[in-house]
């Protein structure tokens, strides 16, 4: 557990099947982001269940996050995609519509990124959004991530690659 100013970053468990059924499948949120939706609550529990176990094993950090004083999920952030020396990960987010331009997003990425340069020992961290996402791109570049002009996500052509290095002082 992750926590801010304003919000608690929290493993996600079968308690939230109804919020990941919600973020996961929500249009406005899926239309810069290719994968299979969840159409069921069964599939969200299939979602949750494979995430606690990458959780376990290592292989991903997945929070979903919450406003401190409310149950419900609003988001999800994570950072996976280990490279094998486990010195770069990929950085995903997502957050409800009705929760954009509040600055939650870049409360959350602020934390993670400190979490994963500070206490995982991360060197970079990467992150690929769609070329549209206006949104995204605006959070990232606040951040001081780079466009990686020259990289391409080769399965996904519309999208562009971010990066951050850690800064040694």
């Amino acid at each position: 557990m992750i926590e801010t100013d304003r919000l608690i970053l929290k493993e996600i468990n079968e308690s939230h099947v109804e919020d990941i059924l919600k973020i996961r499948s929500n249009e406005t949120i899926n239309q810069f982001v290719k994968r299979n939706s969840p159409k069921t609550n069964y599939d969200a529990l299939q979602f949750i269940l494979t995430i606690k176990e990458r959780t376990q094993n290592g292989q991903t950090l997945y929070l979903g996050i919450t406003y401190k004083n409310q149950p419900n999920l609003i988001g999800t952030i994570c950072l996976w995609n280990f490279s094998e020396d486990r010195k770069t990960a990929e950085v995903g987010y997502e957050l409800l519509p009705d929760y954009h331009r509040r600055g939650i997003m870049s409360e959350a990425l602020t934390a993670v990124l400190d979490y994963g340069f500070n206490k995982l020992h991360l060197q970079e961290i990467l992150a690929i959004t769609h070329k549209l996402n206006e949104n995204s791109k605006g959070l990232l570049l606040k951040h001081n991530f780079v466009l990686e002009e020259n990289r391409e996500d080769e399965d996904f052509p519309d999208n562009i690659i971010f990066s951050l290095k850690k800064i040694i002082n």
